[in-house]
């Protein structure tokens, strides 16, 4: 690894904005995550940067992105967005295998986990509605194997992020037992 790639990395670890984030970048590099599901893209800056460490450790096309958001269907009150044609072009630009779901997260997670491969993290925004995410968990733990991680972003009062709260096994499972129990209603 250069000189350059090693500042880089150095910046995403430890200055990088909004901080909460830098935990993320550090966990993909440490435990060498390649393949990525994220709830909630945004504006898209997130998913370069996880990528981006991702690439550190594996070959651009050994590094999967899988981003779920509702992309142009998102409304004002959800934070900045981008269209979907405009997310795939700047993420494609990675190397990286590039998959975007539109949907909320129980439409795109239904459509598509079967043919899902394991995702080693999953990264849940604040902006997800929390609803559809409540019903989507049932989903969730066939995505996932013993050693992914699963974070989801916690708001402060502002509205700013403050930060992510893992989520263990058994909770995943306690959630994709509730979600099973709101599908059946």
């Amino acid at each position: 690894m250069g000189v350059t790639s090693r500042w880089r990395l150095f910046y995403l670890f430890h200055f990088s904005q909004p901080a909460h984030d830098r935990a993320l970048y550090q966990a993909i590099h440490r435990r060498q995550f390649r393949a990525i599901l994220e709830l909630g893209i945004g504006t898209g800056r997130r998913a370069l940067r996880m990528i981006e460490v991702a690439q550190r450790r594996y070959p651009e096309s050994q590094v999967c992105y899988t981003g779920v958001d509702e992309f142009e269907a998102r409304c004002g009150d959800d934070g900045p967005a981008v269209p979907l044609k405009s997310a795939y072009q700047m993420l494609r630009r990675t190397g990286a295998r590039v998959r975007l779901l539109p949907g909320d997260p129980l439409a795109a997670i239904s459509r598509a986990a079967n043919n899902m491969a394991k995702v080693d993290l999953l990264v849940i925004s604040s902006s997800v509605d929390r609803e559809s995410l409540g019903r989507a968990w049932l989903y969730v733990p066939r995505l996932l194997d013993n050693a992914s991680l699963v974070v989801y972003e916690q708001l402060q009062r502002t509205g700013k992020g403050a930060g992510f709260r893992v989520l263990s096994a058994r909770h995943v499972g306690e959630l994709a037992q509730r979600g099973a129990g709101r599908r059946a209603a």
